[in-house]
């Protein structure tokens, strides 16, 4: 199971993918459609695409303003994609109908643009919502710890797990990290299981330790065998388990602590 497409360094998940797809879509289905009036259309399609996304950002930012609350700079990080899409949505088409009747001659071409934009997004996460689930469960797989014992990974089913791939070297699971630390302080009914990518002992403990970080669950995972048994390459990776040990979803990239907060509120209603 793979939530991202990957060519060499480069990872783009499939939700943004598809985004990024329809919003191609959707300024060619205008420009071809306005003619000499192209540019008037393109221009009205930009103003929608920012408002939708910026409308998203709000919802999102609404409905997780207590954590945003204690770090309010973290609202413009806009890596941790947080984003409301429904709200998004429906912002940008009240935009655009209000755009519509501005001038005549676009509304034709922001209309069957917009049209076309939608349903490419609408079919796009139908798709997606309706596919077989993860089907993977936590792979049998042992680590040593760094308090130097064996620890498998099916040790942690029973409760819900997160499992996060990292190393010292990248810089968005560096700035994520102490996100996740709070984190597993205060959900203690949650597995947090911090699996390093190819790193020694010494320089992951003295790293931890020049930074404060009294984490619990650190395996050392020297040659990938994670990223490989889930096809990710991508780090920083979070794996999100249910009690069983099953897959239930996939964040690749950096998480802020409303993203997180997200996605433990689905693990653990």
């Amino acid at each position: 199971m793979n939530d991202a497409f990957v060519v060499g360094p480069l990872v783009l998940p499939y939700a943004l993918l598809l985004l990024l797809v329809a919003v191609g879509c959707t300024f060619l289905v205008g420009k071809r459609l306005a003619g000499k009036g192209g540019a008037e259309v393109e221009r009205a399609l930009w103003h929608t695409l920012l408002f939708g996304l910026l409308v998203a950002r709000l919802a999102f930012v609404w409905e997780f303003q207590a954590v945003y609350r204690a770090a309010p700079l973290d609202i413009l990080d806009i890596r941790d994609g947080g984003w409301t899409a429904t709200a998004g949505f429906v912002g940008a088409w009240l935009y655009a109908l209000g755009r519509r009747g501005q001038i005549p001659a676009m509304r034709r071409p922001l209309q069957y643009a917009l049209l076309t934009g939608s349903v490419l997004w609408l079919v796009g996460n139908i798709a997606f919502a309706v596919r077989p689930g993860p089907g993977q469960e936590m792979p049998a797989l042992g680590f040593a710890s760094l308090e130097g014992r064996t620890v498998q990974l099916s040790e942690f089913k029973g409760r819900p797990a997160v499992v996060n791939l990292w190393a010292t070297w990248c810089p968005p699971c560096v700035r994520e990290m102490p996100v996740l630390q709070q984190a597993q302080s205060s959900n203690p009914t949650v597995n947090f299981v911090f699996v390093n990518q190819g790193e020694p002992a010494d320089k992951v403990a003295a790293w931890l330790r020049a930074r404060n970080l009294p984490l619990r669950n650190v395996l050392l995972d020297a040659h990938g065998q994670t990223g490989a048994a889930f096809k990710q390459r991508a780090l920083p990776t979070t794996l999100f388990f249910n009690a069983q040990g099953e897959l239930v979803s996939m964040r690749v990239g950096e998480l802020s602590a409303a993203t997180l907060t997200e996605r433990l509120q689905a693990l653990n209603p």
